[in-house]
């Protein structure tokens, strides 16, 4: 393998790594990860469409999320369990819908959305 291929490699592998450690780090400060790292950093540095970026970012969420789950539960006793099933059953729904949504709609647009959707977060935080 030429070297520009494995110094290509393990940037990327790096990067990977930030990404993940980063969704990591958000998910257990404030039980976010996915949409607003791992989604945007593969977007700008893999150049990953919106919806690969998305598909992509809910299937590392899967284990990021049980994983934090399972130490905000089982270590500080920060879970409570029937409100996570009786959120995560509309949720299904939801994801079903939005999924479904997303692909009918022109990449462009879920583009802006999804920039909307952080930018009027932000503006949020930062009025309350």
């Amino acid at each position: 393998m030429p070297v520009s291929n494995v110094a290509a490699r393990r940037t990327e592998l790096l990067r990977l790594a930030a990404i993940g450690t980063a969704a990591g780090a958000f998910s257990g400060l404030f039980g976010v990860g996915g949409g607003t790292v791992i989604v945007p950093l593969l977007i700008f540095w893999f150049g990953f469409g919106e919806r690969l970026a998305t598909g992509t970012s809910l299937a590392a969420i899967v284990i990021v999320g049980s994983l934090g789950a399972l130490a905000q539960g089982g270590i500080y006793g920060n879970v409570h369990i029937l409100t996570g099933v009786l959120l995560a059953i509309p949720a299904i729904l939801g994801v079903v819908g939005g999924t479904a949504i997303q692909q009918r709609i022109p990449q462009r647009a879920v583009s802006y959305l999804f920039a909307l959707l952080l930018v009027a977060v932000a503006v949020d935080l930062i009025l309350k």
